[in-house]
């Protein structure tokens, strides 16, 4: 019991400490009380100067008093009768004891304590002890009439503390009285202040909660404040993105299910036919034909795999050096058999290694692609060449060939997946440019195309260097 007990109030406390509201209250309550402390410490030694004060005008007048009633006689004696209203001054309730000295010039005591403790300025209060007692002393000369040489007579008043302390505690706690009311009402606007600024952002919160499964229209950033209108902007965004990817995933599903469907369909039927022929070099025939068939749709799933792969997200970011020459030297030398059968002449322009970072593999798949399109689309007697090089900070490799080249106004509609020009005859599935595309703006680089002297296609692929 005791366990589930702790459990839950744990869980209570991860809540608290998670939910923003609490934060900002924290952080507005640990300010205000922190400036409060300031405050309450200024106002402390505040109220311990004014109760100085207080009592040093009380000991001033009280000193003044007395030496108003000093006078000389006939022979010449000093003589003082202490007015009690001098003494009753200090009669505040809190059972302070008062002592005074009254001195000539000369250093003859006329009346009061003899031992009594002398400040160091005159008219400046200072802390003494006396007789046991901590005490507050002042010291008063003044000029006496009737003494030879103008002289004067110093009177000494010194009180205990206690009236003092007390007037400095009243003067403190009734600040502190208002401090607490003041960070009390500040407490409830703030409760209140963040109730009313937090409910923009609870009303966005139940709008996306409310929303279906396939809703994806963007929210309208008037119902937040202008600081969180950045965050539905960025939400907008999110889900334009997101309407972009499945749209996307429609349509490449969508074609590659077409795209399959033909290849697949032929399959089946030169099956067919090679299973009822009789003759065997029409058997050999369709076989043949079923072999071709079925290295078309297995080139085309592997595109599609690739394609995936290529997509952003799909993969872990990697960050792999590659020599973009070796890999070019590499992937001609396997494509060497097809450009020999086909007297196509390939060429590599390369003397020196050519560094990039990204996914070695599809860095890999983006050479082949390029160099087997090109070598796919030249015509027999052709020639290949595949330039790797750097330039202004970048790796440049620049496939040209001279097959039929792509119009100006499809260079853009290449790039889409199984895009096609109409009427071409070499054997393809249109995403070889879709996967160069993806694949170089992956690893942050940019593809062009334009055209080759003398006919034909250059396409120039830009990458960063490592």
């Amino acid at each position: 019991m005791s366990n589930s007990v702790v459990t839950k109030a744990g869980g209570t406390i991860a809540r608290l400490r998670q939910s923003l509201r609490v934060q900002l209250l924290c952080w507005v309550l640990l300010t205000l009380f922190g400036a409060i402390a300031f405050n309450l410490y200024d106002s402390f030694w505040s109220a311990d100067a004014t109760a100085k004060l207080v009592t040093d005008r009380t000991l001033l007048a009280s000193a003044r008093v007395i030496a108003e009633a000093v006078r000389v006689d006939e022979g010449g004696n000093v003589q003082v009768d202490v007015p009690p209203a001098a003494l009753e001054m200090f009669d505040t309730g809190f059972g302070d004891r008062v002592f005074y000295q009254v001195i000539t010039v000369w250093g003859n005591l006329v009346s009061g304590f003899p031992d009594l403790p002398l400040p160091a300025v005159e008219r400046v209060g200072e802390n003494r002890a006396f007789h046991g007692a901590a005490v507050r002393v002042l010291m008063l000369d003044h000029p006496v009439v009737g003494l030879p040489n103008d002289g004067t007579i110093s009177v000494t008043v010194a009180v205990t503390h206690t009236s003092q302390y007390a007037m400095r505690r009243q003067l403190w706690l009734s600040d502190f009285s208002k401090q607490f009311v003041l960070v009390f009402l500040a407490s409830l606007v703030t409760i209140l202040g963040l109730q009313r600024g937090l409910a923009p952002a609870l009303r966005l919160r139940d709008a996306v909660r409310r929303r279906g499964r396939n809703r994806l229209d963007p929210l309208p950033p008037e119902m937040v404040q202008s600081e969180l209108r950045p965050l539905v902007h960025a939400l907008n965004d999110y889900m334009e993105r997101v309407q972009n990817q499945m749209a996307a995933q429609r349509r490449f599903v969508s074609n590659a299910a077409h795209q399959l469907r033909t290849p697949l369909a032929l399959i089946s039927t030169q099956a067919s036919v090679a299973s009822r022929e009789d003759d065997a070099a029409r058997r050999d025939e369709a076989l043949a034909a079923l072999r071709t068939s079925t290295r078309q749709i297995s080139r085309l799933a592997s595109q599609l795999l690739t394609l995936s792969r290529a997509e952003p997200g799909s993969r872990r970011p990697r960050s792999d050096a590659t020599d973009l020459s070796k890999a070019a030297r590499e992937i001609l030398e396997a494509h060497a058999e097809e450009a020999l059968r086909r007297n196509i002449d390939l060429g590599l322009e390369a003397d020196r290694p050519v560094i990039v970072e990204g996914d070695g593999t599809m860095l890999r798949e983006m050479l082949v692609n390029l160099i087997d399109n090109a070598v796919r689309y030249s015509s027999a007697d052709g020639r290949v060449t595949v330039a790797v090089g750097q330039e202004n900070g970048n790796a440049v490799v620049t496939v040209w060939d001279n097959g039929p080249g792509i119009p100006e106004g499809e260079r853009e509609q290449v790039f889409e997946r199984f895009y096609r020009i109409m009427g071409t005859e070499s054997e393809g599935s249109g995403l070889g440019l879709a996967i160069v595309r993806e694949v170089v703006e992956g690893a942050g680089g940019s593809v062009s195309l334009s055209d080759a002297d003398g006919g034909g296609l250059v396409v120039t692929v830009r990458l960063p260097l490592a």
